[in-house]
């Protein structure tokens, strides 16, 4: 391979990395901000009722301090937190 040709791959091997950081960051969720919309858009296993259900939790008992307080929330179990785990943010990205 010349030298162009190897400098051409790492740039694009390098501007495919920070796409795919840039858009896992952007898929992230604030479960303490987030309206029901939102949540069942962006995690897994998760529909209107229960992202509506995740919000009325939050505002009776307030923010979450850990993401797998979501379990405490009817219909989540341990599995779906997990396979959401890395959608979800306890505090807004930048």
């Amino acid at each position: 391979m010349s030298t162009k040709g190897f400098m051409y791959t790492m740039v694009l091997a390098i501007a495919l990395a920070i796409h795919s950081m840039a858009f896992a960051q952007s898929n992230r969720i604030n479960i303490n901000t987030a309206n029901a919309e939102q949540m069942a858009e962006v995690m897994v296993g998760i529909g209107p009722s229960k992202a509506k259900a995740i919000v009325e939790y939050r505002q009776e008992f307030g923010a979450f301090e850990d993401v797998e307080e979501l379990i405490n929330v009817r219909g989540i179990g341990l599995r779906t937190v997990d396979q959401n785990r890395d959608r979800l943010s306890l505090e807004d990205q930048l």
